[in-house]
């Protein structure tokens, strides 16, 4: 045998084993939450993950801006709601087709 596990062998025997065991279970978890939690920019970070300030949105506070944003708003959901029921037309169209050539 080694003398190192000789040393451990002898050594580490009732209390002592203990106390070893106890400072294991104690030194694990602090050494990963320092590993993980050290130099968490450099080492976790995504570049380019979240938007600037220029990509999100902006909240409108005076009473003008709130009124553009919300005739914006509106505008969008009309435009939408043209897209759906042309393509609805669209669609009943193509089903009438399909139904004379068959």
């Amino acid at each position: 045998m080694s003398t190192v596990r000789k040393f451990l062998e002898r050594t580490l025997r009732g209390t002592n084993l203990e106390i070893f065991k106890f400072g294991l279970y104690l030194s694990f978890p602090i050494g990963y939450m320092y590993y993980f939690g050290t130099n968490l920019e450099n080492r976790f970070s995504v570049p380019g993950f979240w938007p600037t300030q220029e990509q999100s949105h902006r909240i409108p506070y005076e009473r003008d801006e709130i009124r553009a944003e919300i005739e914006r708003h509106q505008r969008v959901l009309r435009e939408r709601r043209t897209e759906s029921q042309r393509a609805k037309e669209q669609g009943q169209e193509q089903e009438k087709l399909t139904n004379l050539t068959h």
